[in-house]
């Protein structure tokens, strides 16, 4: 190639310092630098908004109306960009119908796996439903029984008013004799009271020998063609078979949708379930948000979502005479209430709507803005009981590969599916199978490549984390095998333990050496030292920073302060003296069972800086947001989702509040900064006003 850098010239996005540089295709370059320096500004700010945006132009005005644009950059000019691909932590995904497996395009290749390769089984009796050639046939009567008296028969649906009429059509055809009751009647001696729905009709009677092979081919063919792609074979009085080259059981008579691809996709009217509709998950009333406090009495404003004395809205004023009217006790602590007393309250009766009765009401209202924010308070999110969180129907379920559905497969950890995939066997003959099943492997080995083999292929993407949702970025790029392409990456490190770094290091070496320029935000030592090429920004930040303090080979960097560190040179202290907890000041979580916890006790002094760690996918996360942050936002009255499976906390009576500190960004609207999101701007608003 001519041209062997992307050349950057008057760079000043942001606190950037009018930055001229070139950084080299096809290779490794790493941006360090302390927090605020322009590492950001430089990378995605400039780089990849300068080569997306060049991408999208090459579009037609009609195709760029659909696609996100970014703004151009500060630069005077930018020469050498290839098309760029943004892997980053700022925009998590959010809906719930993405999945590892989506997100890597596992499930469009395993669809097209199960709609080639998989075996359907009948929903009734279970055994196989295979669509039957006359050829097949014979193979198995072979291996069967020879020499042997065998009736071949075919069901003739019987679509006329008088057997005169029946006789006539079958006479037309060239049959005259029927197999009922394990004997040959003659048409002419069949006189039945009332007409069946269908009748056996004798295709042929013969003794079976190999030499009488085109004969029995002949006459299977020809009752496949009479009885509408059903036939009957029968070896003696004591054994009978059922065949049908069209996809029905032939022994129980249901036929089957045909295995297209999207009847296996949970994102397609065809494969999701009716009731989730591919979700997974119904919405419904959580009875624990609705009665929050059992030790409440209804007086005192129990049933939450009715209110309280001091409110008298209409329900409380409803559910207060119904308790009258039925003698309920109100002044005693709703726990202590009869069975019966809780299910008049909850279910209803013909005389009162209860609290059930209420929420079904309002949910024939819902296009009214004031209902909607009233139910998102009591909502709940409770597993699919028709498809049992699968997301699938039923009718996809019945197709097994390997012996398994789709649904099980999707439940597997990567691990698992790895193993499961590299040893199912596919006729070397079936290159578009083994072609669709290579791409399967591959994508999973990526997703192992970069310590990701815990999750589980149908773990939703937004509960991930910001590490995690750029390690499954990074193995789908990998796994598209794109090339010429400009990928910038926002510290992949995070949620990786350091065991694991290596796999990180070898997944971005694995994307250059396809011809690709990698540019990565970093602060992990050691993803910087395996780096070709590091630049160094600060020397501090805000408007201190954006300038270059080192920008080179990084086996050779000088004395900046992040070279400094990588030498050696400086390090980071060890605290001194540390803190006791005490006695009486803990936060106690008992049978953690949420996600992969099993069911654990963990103790947590309060008025200390705790660290959780652990590799990833240990349950750290699950821990401190699932459980104990959900938890105590709840003890607070706060909903923030349902907590964890856990059985009790306690020491909830020590804290204020719970604040949650993630990765994700704090802004969600273009007015938003630093003064409004601290509200600082506040008290500066009030100042003006208390001058006039």
């Amino acid at each position: 190639m001519k041209n062997q850098s992307i050349r950057i010239t008057g760079a000043r996005q942001h606190n950037l310092k009018n930055l001229d540089l070139a950084i080299p295709l096809n290779q490794i370059t790493v941006v360090t630098g302390v927090s605020g320096s322009g590492k950001s500004s430089l990378a995605f700010d400039t780089l990849y908004a300068e080569g997306q945006r060049r991408y999208v132009e090459t579009f037609s005005p009609y195709a760029r109306q659909f696609m996100d644009r970014m703004d151009r950059p500060q630069v005077e000019k930018i020469e050498g960009i290839p098309p760029a691909i943004a892997i980053d932590r700022k925009d998590p995904v959010r809906t719930s119908r993405s999945t590892v497996g989506t997100m890597t395009e596992i499930t469009d290749y395993v669809k097209l796996l199960y709609a080639r390769l998989a075996q359907l089984h009948c929903q009734s009796c279970g055994k196989p439903v295979i669509p039957e050639t006359p050829a097949h046939i014979w193979d198995l009567l072979q291996k069967r029984r020879t020499e042997s008296a065998t009736i071949i028969t075919f069901p003739y649906m019987i679509n006329s008013s008088s057997t005169d009429q029946v006789k006539a059509l079958l006479r037309q055809m060239g049959f005259d004799r029927l197999f009922l009751k394990y004997q040959i009647v003659s048409l002419e001696d069949w006189h039945p009271e009332r007409l069946p729905k269908e009748i056996p009709v004798l295709a042929d009677r013969l003794i079976l020998r190999p030499a009488d092979k085109e004969r029995v081919l002949d006459s299977l063919e020809l009752a496949f063609r009479f009885g509408g792609g059903r036939l009957d074979v029968w070896l003696g009085a004591d054994e009978h078979d059922a065949f049908s080259n069209r996809l029905v059981c032939a022994r129980c008579h249901i036929e089957y949708s045909s295995p297209l691809p999207n009847l296996f996709s949970f994102n397609s009217p065809m494969g999701a379930c009716d009731t989730c509709r591919g979700f997974g998950r119904t919405i419904g009333i959580d009875m624990d948000l609705v009665i929050p406090d059992h030790s409440l009495s209804l007086a005192a404003g129990a049933v939450k979502a009715f209110g309280n004395p001091d409110n008298s809205r209409m329900e409380f004023t409803d559910l207060m005479d119904f308790c009258r009217l039925q003698k309920i006790p109100t002044d005693i602590p709703f726990k202590q209430l009869k069975a019966a007393h809780k299910k008049a309250i909850i279910k209803g009766t013909s005389a009162y709507y209860g609290i059930e009765g209420l929420f079904r009401w309002l949910e024939s209202r819902t296009y009214k803005m004031t209902v909607r924010v009233f139910l998102a308070r009591y909502r709940s999110y409770d597993v699919c009981r028709e498809c049992s969180g699968t997301r699938f129907k039923e009718d996809t379920l019945l197709y097994r590969l390997g012996g398994l559905n789709i649904a099980r497969i999707y439940a597997m950890n990567v691990e698992q599916a790895h193993d499961f995939f590299k040893t199912l066997p596919v006729s070397p003959r079936d290159e578009a199978g083994l072609l669709v099943l290579e791409e399967v492997r591959n994508r999973l080995n990526y997703l192992r490549d970069v310590g990701l083999g815990y999750l589980t292929l149908d773990r939703q993407s937004r509960t991930l984390s910001g590490g995690e949702v750029q390690r499954v970025a990074l193995a789908s790029a990998l796994g598209s095998s794109l090339v010429n392409t400009l990928y910038v990456l926002d510290e992949p490190s995070i949620g990786l333990h350091p065991r694991d770094n290596h796999r990180l290091i070898r997944i971005l070496k694995g994307l250059r050496n396809l011809s690709n320029t990698v540019v990565v935000v970093e602060h992990d030592p050691e993803i910087i030292r395996e780096s070709d090429y590091l630049l160094d920004l600060g020397p501090k930040a805000g408007d201190q920073g954006g300038e270059i303090m080192y920008f080179g080979p990084t086996a050779e960097v000088n004395g900046s302060l992040t070279g400094q560190y990588l030498k050696g040179r400086r390090k980071i202290s060890v605290a001194g003296r540390r803190r006791s907890p005490r006695s009486n000041r803990w936060l106690t979580i008992k049978g953690a069972a949420a996600n992969n916890l099993k069911k654990i006790d963990v103790k947590i002094p309060l008025g200390l800086f705790v660290c959780l760690t652990g590799v990833s996918g240990s349950g750290k996360s699950t821990l401190a947001e699932d459980i104990l942050y959900k938890a105590a936002k709840k003890s607070l009255g706060i909903q923030e989702g349902r907590p964890g499976e856990h059985t009790a906390i306690k020491g909830m009576d020590h804290i204020d509040d719970a604040v949650l500190v993630d990765q994700r960004a704090i802004g969600r609207t273009p007015r938003a900064n630093a003064l409004t999101y601290t509200k600082a701007l506040d008290p500066i608003r009030y100042l003006p006003s208390q001058d006039r």
